[in-house]
């Protein structure tokens, strides 16, 4: 059978459907929602079906979205309509099998039972073995510098199937809307489509091909990749020739002001620094300082006295937050980082709770309360003083509050202790 009459395959398409709809997202340029996408992509699936066959179906253009980037910059999305984006799922269901028999064992990203994490471990393997010096390659704006005759004929050696091939041509010249213009694609793969991640594993796949035939340890996760050698000497030879490759052959461009060679210590990789353990003799990983920085803003943003939200709203916005933050980086040494943000937010959220109480009755009440369900030893007048206190909001909560708006009772309210969490899942 064919490639794309495996792709059109009704249970390949329904199972791509479910994908889609599972993975929710926003509509397209057609303003389709996801549910009102599949409505219309079952209803019509046989029209679209032969469409397809008879090259007659043309998929919309693309919704470019700017996302925030942490240093500053955007980082650019394309999100095609739901219909568009079933197909490009089905594409993918019946791609991947084939590709991942190709794919590099050191490839890490957008594949199936592969992870940041092991991403992570086996870095740590190679500084481990000796290869402590890192040849960091930036590849600039990668998912938008795709050269489509490069990917096409990359595409051709292992797709024989023209049809199929002309479709995912046509995904790749659907071209972009922005500000209701359509501007032409002449390159790129925007991100955002289900078929970019593969097609971009299917294009780095020949970098990975070249650094396998020349002996060279690497770790690739999407366009980040890092090859670990022995000797700063090495890595600025290894640096040169992997550049003029990336540039020569597969028509990229390696971004020369974030490409590095360097020690280990030095480098960030998926939000992740490396450091040597002098008690157990081996490099070990850490959160990199500009992740610490960033998670730093993010709660600081959450536990703010002038965000108007009800205290179990603002816990409830903290755990999403911490469980899914501790989730990725449970990897890293980081139980004194934990106890320190720990301590902050927990300041931080006795000031919410005293902007909160807001007059001196309030907090000479709401005081009381906990005073005698924590039996603490503070007299009537102790509680008025500290309700009458004209002293600022960090030097109340690090001080006066500490008895009566204990730990305990934070936990018992909902706010989820960073290390606790830490050491569960660890």
């Amino acid at each position: 059978m064919e490639l794309l009459e495996q792709v059109l395959e009704n249970d390949n398409l329904y199972q791509a459907i479910a994908k889609v709809v599972s993975n929710k997202g926003s509509g397209g340029v057609d303003g389709m929602n996801v549910e009102e996408g599949r409505k219309y992509f079952t209803t019509n699936i046989e029209i679209i079906k032969e469409s397809i066959r008879k090259r007659t179906y043309k998929p919309l253009p693309v919704k470019r979205v700017e996302i925030p980037k942490p240093d500053g910059g955007v980082r650019l999305l394309g999100i095609p309509c739901v219909v568009d984006r079933i197909i490009q799922q089905a594409i993918n269901q019946v791609l991947t099998p084939i590709y991942e028999q190709q794919f590099s064992e050191t490839s890490y990203g957008f594949r199936p039972n592969r992870d940041c994490h092991k991403a992570i471990a086996k870095s740590l393997e190679y500084l481990n073995d000796g290869y402590r010096t890192i040849v960091d390659i930036d590849l600039e704006k990668f998912f938008d510098k795709v050269n489509h005759d490069k990917l096409m004929r990359t595409l051709y050696q292992t797709i024989n199937d023209g049809d199929l091939l002309s479709l995912i041509r046509k995904y790749l010249v659907s071209g972009i809307m922005i500000n209701g213009i359509v501007i032409e694609s002449e390159e790129g793969t925007p991100q955002g489509g289900p078929l970019s991640p593969l097609l971009s594993n299917i294009m780095l796949n020949e970098l990975d091909k070249e650094l396998v035939k020349r002996g060279l340890r690497f770790v690739r996760y999407a366009d980040d990749c890092n090859i670990y050698v022995k000797s700063e000497r090495a890595g600025l030879r290894v640096m040169e020739s992997i550049t003029r490759f990336i540039e020569g052959d597969l028509k990229l461009k390696v971004n020369k002001s974030k490409s590095k060679v360097a020690p280990f210590n030095e480098v960030k990789f998926l939000g992740f620094g490396f450091y040597y353990n002098p008690s157990c003799r081996k490099v070990r990983v850490i959160v990199h300082p500009k992740s610490v920085k960033r998670i730093k803003e993010k709660l600081k943003a959450l536990t703010l006295r002038s965000w108007g939200v009800s205290l179990d709203y603002r816990l409830l916005k903290l755990k999403q937050v911490i469980y899914g933050w501790v989730n990725y980086y449970k990897i890293a040494d980081m139980i004194t980082l934990l106890k320190e943000l720990d301590k902050t937010i927990r300041i931080r959220i006795r000031m919410c709770i005293w902007k909160a109480w807001k007059t001196i009755t309030k907090r000479y009440k709401s005081l009381i309360k906990l005073r005698n369900l924590l039996n603490v030893k503070k007299t009537d007048e102790d509680i008025w003083a500290i309700a009458n206190t004209r002293k600022g909001y960090m030097h109340t909560a690090c001080g006066a509050l500490n008895s009566l708006i204990q730990n305990k009772t934070l936990a018992a309210r909902g706010l989820v202790s960073m290390e606790f969490y830490y050491r569960t899942v660890r």
